[in-house]
């Protein structure tokens, strides 16, 4: 059991450095392109889904906290806040860089997450014609956020950085603690036998509204406990922070519950949609 705290442990400290650069580089995206974003969501509704989808490929949850309030303020349409929830991306890049994926494969991976985002954001807009009060006016986005941007990019990636070390650092524990009892070769082979519900446990984790869930998911890929299927609903259903921050700010809960199970049901299906079809990415 020592051997399994050290190594978790030393696992941690190897990707912090990799965690920050990468935080640092995202960070300065984000706020570089955050006043652009608005701009380009509004004067273009229809063709949200796609600018959406596009946009919330960039991880954080600046895009998504910043889609939720637009959507609550009526600015955007319901189609493009779900293909910003549906492509964002959020821990996965940062953790996939500093674990040494391939480029190629991380390409690949959000390609399919925006364009599942687009395809479905484009059918919610079209079945969902129920006219909105639109507005044009955009109120303060920083106002309320979680991600400390006010003090900084350096300030915020090191807060990003160390949020995300604590959690790689309990999911890694949990992770080589149940590999350790139970045994690799034994959850490998459940895994693989319950698809189904693997799809419906890796979507529901990739609910929990901050990055723990993306951090688990994408831990349990990279260590061949996962199916790319299964990655890909907890990776689709996890929009960080948005889902939160839409039941604060959007008084319509029975649009708010439509949109968690819309979500959630999108997740499922697409990751067993994907393994049937055995698409690969390597």
């Amino acid at each position: 059991m020592q051997e399994v705290i050290f190594d978790a442990l030393i696992d941690v400290l190897k990707l912090i450095p990799f965690l920050f650069v990468a935080f640092l580089l995202l960070e300065y995206i984000e706020h570089k392109m955050e006043k652009k974003n608005v701009k380009v969501l509004v004067n273009n509704r229809k063709f949200g889904p796609a600018i959406g989808g596009i946009l919330g490929a960039f991880p954080q949850c600046g895009m998504g906290a910043m889609a939720t309030r637009l959507f609550s303020s009526r600015v955007i349409t319901l189609g493009t806040l779900i293909a910003i929830y549906l492509s964002t991306s959020d821990e996965m890049l940062p953790l996939f860089i500093s674990s040494g994926v391939k480029i190629a494969v991380i390409i690949k991976i959000i390609l399919i997450k925006v364009i599942i985002g687009i395809i479905i954001g484009y059918l919610i807009d079209l079945v969902y014609r129920k006219k909105k009060n639109y507005s044009n006016e955009i109120h303060d986005m920083c106002e309320d956020d979680e991600c400390h941007c006010e003090k900084g990019i350096v300030h915020s990636s090191i807060h990003h950085t160390l949020n995300i070390a604590i959690y790689l650092l309990v999911t890694t524990l949990l992770i080589n603690i149940i590999i350790y009892y139970v045994g690799e070769e034994n959850i490998s082979s459940f895994l693989s036998n319950s698809h189904g519900l693997s799809y419906l446990i890796s979507s529901l984790i990739g609910l929990i509204p901050n990055c723990a869930s993306s951090v688990i998911i994408t831990e349990l890929y990279l260590s061949n406990m996962l199916s790319l299927g299964g990655l890909l609903s907890g990776l689709l259903t996890g929009s960080g922070v948005g889902l939160l921050i839409l039941f604060k700010t959007n008084k319509n809960l029975k649009e708010n519950i439509m949109i968690l199970i819309t979500i959630y049901i999108v997740g499922v299906i697409s990751g067993f949609l994907i393994d049937l079809i055995g698409i690969s990415l390597w």
